[in-house]
């Protein structure tokens, strides 16, 4: 399934999610490779089977084989850190927060992909799964990377696009 595919799949009540998946995929606020990379990170978050297997073919045109593995890495290990860390967020008693996480997080950046792609995708990748203390996280790292608010805005109108494209296809599904 290609991107324009997954376009079409979506229901006509969700045309602006199909515009602003084209409108994204060609924005200017990002390289390609971070605009990929982000597409594939949330992708892969959200887990939906028509979004992955349309943003992974896309990908496959646009990335090396290395930056997709990167992107995924970032998916996965987020997946882990970002329940971990909204929970002792939410939690009222801080001690949890004061407590090592005995969680394996210690991924470093993958060969290919510049330390402020992967926290561009790892940002990307919090913002789908709703956690503000990784959101924090890694902008502030992206800011101290130079990394401007454009750029992250833009990571996270196409997490919020992957998202909800995601969202609609699972919903048709299930109502079909």
């Amino acid at each position: 399934m290609s991107l324009e595919a997954l376009r079409q799949a979506l229901p006509a009540y969700a045309k602006d999610i199909a515009a602003n998946l084209a409108a994204l995929a060609d924005a200017d606020g990002l390289a390609a490779s971070r605009t990929w990379g982000c597409f594939l990170a949330c992708a892969h978050a959200v887990g939906q089977v028509d979004v992955v297997r349309a943003i992974e073919a896309e990908a496959a045109r646009r990335l090396t084989a290395e930056v997709r593995e990167a992107a995924k890495t970032a998916a996965a290990e987020m997946a882990l850190a970002n329940l971990y860390h909204r929970a002792t967020h939410l939690m009222s008693n801080p001690e949890y927060r004061a407590l090592p996480t005995h969680l394996r997080l210690n991924a470093l950046t993958p060969a290919g992909a510049p330390k402020a792609d992967m926290e561009l995708w790892r940002l990307a990748v919090s913002a789908v799964h709703g956690c503000g203390a990784c959101l924090d996280a890694h902008e502030a790292k992206l800011r101290a990377l130079g990394v401007g608010v454009v750029e992250i805005q833009t990571a996270l109108r196409i997490a919020a696009t992957v998202h909800a494209a995601g969202r609609v296809l699972a919903a048709a599904r299930a109502a079909s």
